[in-house]
C-alpha cells in the first residue's frame, strides 16, 4: 500500500480543519476527530476504499504494536492515566481529600489564595507537563471546589502552568528535548563556543508568550480577571455549578463515590510525594542507564536529556497506587471500598484516554501527510528579515494548533529557524529559535486535538472542549503581546527593547481587562 505525501498541498490541512471545526462546532470530540482521521486516510490513499481500510486498521494496530514490539510509550502513558485515576479515587474514598480541604480551611481562606496555590504547585511540579496536570488537579481540586472556582478556571491554572514552566525549565523532559534540539542545530552550524545548557538559559528571556503567559495567569489569579466564556464558567461555580451536568460527568468527577470519615491528610500528600520522588528517581535512573549505554558520564542534564519519560511516569504512578493502597489499608478501609474506588478511578479515565487515543491516531496521519512541512515551506519566500522573528512565532503557533503537537513542532520548525538565520543574520539565531518556542506552546494552548490541553482538562475534571474556548481568550490575548514583543525586536534587533514593549502593552491589557472585568 502506497501512501502519498501532501508536503506540498494546502489538502494536508484539510484533517486537521475539519476535527478542529468539528470539535468546536459540535463538541463531540471523538466524532470530530474520527472524521478527522478518516479524511485524512482517503487523502493518504487517494480514496482507495480498500487501501484507506488498511491503512486505519494499521494505524489503530499501531497504537500498541509498532514496529514489532509493544508500543510502550503508549501503553505507558495510558498506563500512567489509569493509575493516577485509582490513586485519585482512593484519596476521596479514604477521606483525605476531605481531610485536605478541612485542613486548608483556616490556611487557603479565599478564592485568590485557592488560584495561588494552584498555581504555586503548577510552578513546582514542573518535570513534565503530563505530570503537572495530572497531579496538580489531583492536590487542587478540593480546595477549588470548596471555594467555588470553575472547573474551566482550574483547567486553565493547570494548562498555563504545565506547558510554559517546562519550556523555560531546563531539568523538566521538556527542557532536555529542547536543549538537544538546539545543541544538534548549534554544533550543526558551527556554534561551539557556549554550552547547550548556557544557550538554553540565554533563551529564556525571548519566549515572550511562556513569560507573559504565567505573568497574565498571575494576575488572573490575583485580580479575578474572568473575561468571555470563562465569566459565564464562574458565575455558574458561584451558584454550585462546577460544570454544566447536561454535558455529561466529566472525567475525575466521582460524586456517587463513598467517603471515610477518618482520613488523614498525610493520607493526600505522601501517595503524591512518593509518586513525585519515584517518578524523577526512574527518570535519572533510566536516563543514567543511557548514558551509561553510550559510554558518557554521568550528569543530571544528560541524564534528563535522555530519560524514558513515560517509562518513568509509568512506574512512578505504580509507586504512589501502592503506597496509597497500603495506607488504606492501614486505614482499615472496607476491601469494598478500596475496590470500589480502584474500579471508579480507573473508569474516570476512560473519557481521557480514548480522547488520546484519537489525538494519536490523527497525530500520526498528520504526519504522514506531512502537514507540518507544508506550513514550514510557507515561511520559505521573499519575507523581509525585521519580519522573521514575528512570522515564525505566528507559523510555530498555526503549525502546533494544526498537529496538536508542540514537540513536532520543535522538531520541524527549529532546524528551518536556525536556517534563516544563518542566511540573514547569524546574531539572530536564538531570538528566532526563540520565537519558534514561544510560538509551539501557544499553538498547543488552543488546539483541541493536543494532548497537553486534553490531560489539563482530564486533571480538572472540566469538559474538553469547555477547557479550550474558556483559555483560548487568554492565549490570544498573550500571543498578540508576543507578536508585539517580536516584531520590536526584529526591526530593533535587540531582545530588551522587544521585552520593554511586550511589558508596556501587558500592562495596558491588565488595566483594560481590569475594567473589561468590573462591568
Amino acid at each position: 500500500m502506497n501512501v502519498l505525501s501532501h508536503a506540498d498541498s494546502a489538502l494536508s490541512l484539510l484533517p486537521p480543519a475539519i476535527a478542529i471545526v468539528l470539535a468546536i462546532v459540535t463538541r463531540k470530540v471523538l466524532l470530530s476527530l474520527g472524521v478527522g482521521i478518516l479524511v485524512g486516510a482517503l487523502l493518504l490513499t487517494q480514496f482507495s476504499l480498500g487501501d484507506t481500510s488498511t491503512f486505519l486498521a494499521e494505524t489503530v494496530t499501531g497504537l500498541v504494536w509498532d514496529d514489532g514490539a509493544l508500543n510502550s510509550w503508549n501503553l505507558q502513558i495510558l498506563g500512567f492515566l489509569i493509575m493516577l485515576g485509582m490513586i485519585t479515587a482512593l484519596i476521596t474514598v479514604s477521606g483525605s481529600s476531605r481531610a485536605f480541604a478541612d485542613w486548608a480551611k483556616d490556611r487557603i481562606r479565599s478564592k485568590r489564595d485557592a488560584k495561588l496555590m494552584t498555581m504555586f504547585l503548577g510552578c513546582v511540579v514542573f518535570i513534565d507537563d503530563y505530570f503537572n496536570s495530572l497531579v496538580v488537579g489531583s492536590i487542587a481540586k478540593p480546595i477549588t471546589d470548596r471555594y467555588h472556582i470553575s472547573r474551566a478556571k482550574l483547567a486553565y491554572l493547570l494548562d498555563s502552568t504545565a506547558a510554559p514552566v517546562c519550556v523555560i525549565s531546563p531539568i523538566s523532559s521538556w527542557g532536555a528535548y529542547i536543549i538537544a534540539l538546539i545543541g544538534g542545530i548549534l554544533t550543526a552550524h558551527g556554534f561551539t563556543d557556549s554550552g547547550h545548557l548556557s544557550v538554553f538559559v540565554q533563551m529564556i528571556p525571548m519566549n515572550f508568550y511562556a513569560i507573559f503567559a504565567l505573568l497574565l495567569l498571575l494576575c488572573v489569579a490575583l485580580l479575578g480577571l474572568d473575561v468571555g466564556p470563562m465569566r459565564q464558567h464562574e458565575l455558574k461555580a458561584q451558584k454550585g455549578e462546577l460544570y454544566d451536568e447536561s454535558k455529561g460527568l466529566p472525567p475525575g468527577a466521582n460524586p456517587d463515590l463513598p467517603e471515610a470519615d477518618t482520613g488523614k491528610i498525610i493520607g493526600l500528600f505522601l501517595p503524591i510525594l512518593a509518586l513525585i520522588a519515584a517518578t524523577v528517581y526512574f527518570m535519572i535512573s533510566s536516563g543514567a542507564d543511557a548514558l551509561a549505554a553510550e559510554g558518557k558520564p554521568f550528569d543530571v542534564l544528560g541524564a534528563f536529556e535522555n530519560t524514558a519519560v513515560s517509562q518513568s511516569l509509568f512506574y512512578g504512578a505504580i509507586a504512589g497506587f501502592i503506597v496509597t493502597l497500603v495506607l488504606a489499608f492501614m486505614q482499615k478501609l472496607e476491601t469494598r471500598m478500596v475496590l470500589l474506588g480502584m474500579v471508579a478511578g480507573a473508569r474516570s479515565m476512560l473519557p481521557a484516554i480514548y480522547i488520546l487515543l484519537f489525538a494519536w491516531s490523527i497525530a500520526g496521519v498528520i504526519g504522514q501527510l506531512e502537514t507540518g512541512k507544508y506550513m514550514a515551506s510557507l515561511v520559505t519566500g521573499a519575507i523581509p528579515f525585521e519580519l522573521l522573528p514575528v512570522v515564525l512565532f505566528i507559523l510555530a503557533g498555526i503549525t502546533a494548533f494544526s498537529t496538536g503537537t508542540s514537540w513536532g513542532t520543535f522538531g520541524i520548525m527549529l532546524p528551518i529557524a536556525a536556517d534563516m538565520a544563518m542566511g540573514s543574520d547569524s546574531t539572530m539565531m536564538l531570538p528566532m529559535l526563540s520565537a519558534v518556542l514561544a510560538g509551539a506552546v501557544f499553538g498547543d494552548h488552543c488546539s483541541p486535538i493536543s494532548d497537553t490541553t486534553i490531560l489539563s482538562s482530564t486533571g480538572a475534571s472540566c469538559h474538553h472542549i469547555d477547557h479550550v474556548i474558556t483559555q483560548l481568550p487568554y492565549a490570544l490575548i498573550v500571543a498578540l503581546i508576543s507578536i508585539v514583543g517580536y516584531s520590536v525586536l526584529g526591526f530593533t534587533g535587540s531582545i530588551m527593547s522587544g521585552f520593554l514593549a511586550c511589558s508596556v502593552v501587558f500592562a495596558i491589557t491588565v488595566i483594560g481587562l481590569m475594567v473589561y472585568s468590573r462591568r
